[in-house]
């Protein structure tokens, strides 16, 4: 058994944030751009494995409930957590079909599909960003050090530079966070400069009640 020196995780944790530092334009660019999808009556769909599950439902709850202060509730799925689905479709088609198969039911052309994954190389996760690709939607990704096929897959990623998958995934978590700042100044920006929200079927929300 490898034994582990007294703070070395925290040392590990140190030495990969100022790397990490480095991509905040990336959480801020999916930020503005996810709030002008959700506000325009788009879906975030998010999925994840083990640990990267649980990112991933931290980040929907984020959006369906609040992050810090009030404002509207917006569309987010973290897909691991239907477990009827998730457990029919594995037995069903296989498990590297539980996330593709939920997007096919879900995502729309314009929608956002987020995955996290500190190998980048989870074959259902890859199966996902095929899937989203194909109906149209955006695919973002949150992984450990690229290369790897996962960031390959996506239109967009962001990859965490450190060696132990624990860091990888707290750095997730910091990433998660800023990109909800920075979705909700946007949202807020929107409300000062007075932007309508769209609805799915491409009217002003206020049009529906005319």
């Amino acid at each position: 058994m490898k034994i582990i020196a007294p703070g070395q995780h925290c040392d590990d944790l140190a030495r990969a944030l100022p790397a990490f530092r480095t991509t905040a334009a990336i959480t801020e660019r999916w930020g503005t751009a996810l709030a002008g999808v959700l506000s325009d009556g788009g879906r975030l769909l998010v999925a994840g494995n083990g640990g990267s599950a649980a990112q991933a439902q931290h980040l929907t709850a984020e959006l369906v409930g609040r992050y810090r202060d009030d404002r509207p509730a917006y569309s987010a799925l973290a897909l691991h957590a239907d477990t009827s689905s998730t457990t029919a479709i594995a037995n069903d088609y296989g498990v590297q079909e539980v996330f593709a198969r939920q997007t096919c039911a879900h995502g729309r052309p314009g929608d956002v599909l987020m995955l996290l994954s500190t190998s980048g190389a989870s074959a259902n996760l890859l199966a996902a960003a095929t899937e989203a690709r194909r109906i149209g939607m955006a695919v973002w990704a949150l992984t450990g050090p690229e290369p790897n096929p996962l960031a390959a897959s996506s239109d967009e990623a962001l990859c965490v530079e450190a060696a132990v998958s624990a860091t990888v995934q707290e750095l997730h978590l910091v990433a998660v966070h800023m990109v909800c700042e920075s979705f909700d100044r946007e949202i807020e920006a929107r409300a000062v400069r007075g932007d309508r929200p769209m609805t799915a079927n491409g009217t002003h929300a206020e049009e529906d009640f005319a």
